[in-house]
């Protein structure tokens, strides 16, 4: 973290996730094209700290390998979260005096680092030793309440079912992230204790264990969207709705058109410049860039591509990943582009796949073409020069070279390469029979009145 406290961050994500009903970790979910661990590692980064450490199960190699080059630290029995905590403190030896420790939740991928940046400046502000979030959901049952003292500061924190009547009509909740002072966190930890209904060792001991020694605990609220958990497969379709909304509103504040919004599907990295215009019903797979001006119609699918200044697509095309759309250029009806470029002002309208291939400037591909780029061993690359002009219905067996200005006659099957300026084409002679449909017709009713 640039200037003050540095900053250790403890990610909690050893949670089994049982009604998710999945063999993946439940935060190796999605959202938005991103696991959910992902999204709350993002938001950390974006804090400097010095030092991240994964919580994790005994049984999760995959979410291991998906964190690093964090480290992780084992749970070994699921027995609450202060105990996850303390399977991190052997990761966390040596932190100053003065360092700050931040528990964050794998399965919260709305957090932002907005929020968690409130935080820091609460602890700042306030000379807090502890700073816990809290938030105003509509329904508070369930929830654990934050209980004030009159100065301000955070008396205790109690769960619905130890809560009494008048406590239970607080609307203040306690959302699980805490922020403090490190070596005090570390220190309250040890004397946590089980003596409740679960048998497990809880955070929000911390509130009564500090105040005992003079420690203050303040909060910091935040929107209800921004602590959404999942542990289900509705709850994560719900923390997509709301990723979905916030993606689509940020697009539209840097002056992206979404012209039936709630219909458009965002991944987290979708990068759409100024003036873009996007149709309804257009999926956004990770890794697109489009550029000011292009215009993406309806019923088209991108992913992994690159789609430059004031191009077309679709409807109903798909890019591919390693797509490259030049400025103007144009992919149409139901055309599929892969790991492909189309220069400027290229143009494939109708009904072809390109794939492997680079398609020069002021090219027009015909309906119906395709680039045999796969011979069942390798891929292979076919290369259309500028201001070629490939007829419909044309194979391109690659590797092939058609030249600059080149035509290549509709119907063809060409695999050798096409000279600039040259016209290829393998077309048997056409035959005319004067008469021969009537005739044609004539004998098969004869035939069908003998029958």
């Amino acid at each position: 973290m640039s200037g003050g406290a540095t900053l250790n961050v403890v990610i909690l994500a050893a949670g089994q996730g049982t009604r998710m009903r999945s063999a993946k970790p439940k935060v190796l979910h999605e959202v938005a094209g991103l696991a959910m661990v992902q999204h709350v590692l993002n938001a950390a980064e974006a804090l400097e700290p010095s030092r991240v450490v994964v919580v994790v199960g005994p049984d999760m190699p995959q979410l291991a390998e998906a964190v690093a080059p964090w480290p992780v630290a084992v749970q070994q029995q699921r027995l609450g979260t202060a105990d996850a905590v303390r399977a991190a403190a052997p990761l966390l030896e040596g932190v100053d005096e003065t360092g700050d420790l931040l528990i964050l939740y794998g399965d919260g991928p709305l957090i932002t680092a907005e929020t968690l940046r409130a935080l820091q400046e609460q602890k700042k502000s306030s000379g807090a030793d502890l700073v816990w979030l809290g938030f105003k959901p509509p329904d508070p049952t369930g929830y654990g309440r934050l209980l004030l003292a009159e100065d301000g500061t955070l008396e205790g924190i109690v769960e619905e079912k130890d809560a009494t009547a008048e406590q239970k009509r607080i609307s203040s909740c306690w959302a699980g992230y805490l922020l403090g002072n490190a070596r005090v966190m570390l220190d309250l930890l040890e004397a946590v204790d089980n003596d409740n209904a679960k048998r497990e060792y809880y955070l929000t001991d911390l509130v009564r264990l500090g105040r005992a020694t003079g420690k203050v605990s303040r909060i910091s609220e935040c929107g209800v969207d921004e602590v959404t958990g999942v542990n289900s497969r509705s709850e994560l379709a719900q923390a997509e709705r709301l990723m979905q909304e916030r993606l689509r509103r940020r697009a539209m504040e840097q002056g992206v058109t979404l012209i039936d919004p709630d219909t458009v599907w965002l991944s987290h990295d979708t990068q759409l410049a100024a003036d873009v215009v996007i149709h309804p019903n257009v999926v956004f797979g990770p890794g697109v860039r489009v550029a000011e001006g292009a215009e993406i119609l309806s019923f088209s699918h991108l992913e992994g591509a690159k789609v430059a200044k004031d191009a077309r697509i679709g409807p109903y095309a798909r890019l591919r990943p390693g797509s490259h759309i030049g400025e103007k250029a144009r992919v149409g009806n139901f055309v599929e582009i892969k790991a492909s470029r189309l220069e400027a002002g290229a143009k494939a309208n109708h009904l072809s796949y390109i794939g492997d291939a680079t398609v020069g400037e002021g090219a027009n591909i015909g309906a119906g073409t395709i680039t045999c780029n796969y011979d069942g061993y390798g891929k292979h690359h076919s290369d259309i020069g500028a201001g070629a002009f490939i007829g419909s219905n044309t194979a391109l067996v690659a590797p092939v070279r058609i030249g600059a200005n080149a035509i290549v006659g509709a119907g063809s099957t060409i695999t050798r390469d096409v000279p600039d300026d040259a016209l290829g084409l393998t077309r048997a002679e056409q035959s005319v029979r004067p008469d021969a449909a009537a005739r044609f017709r004539a004998q098969r009713k004869k035939s069908k009145e003998k029958s």
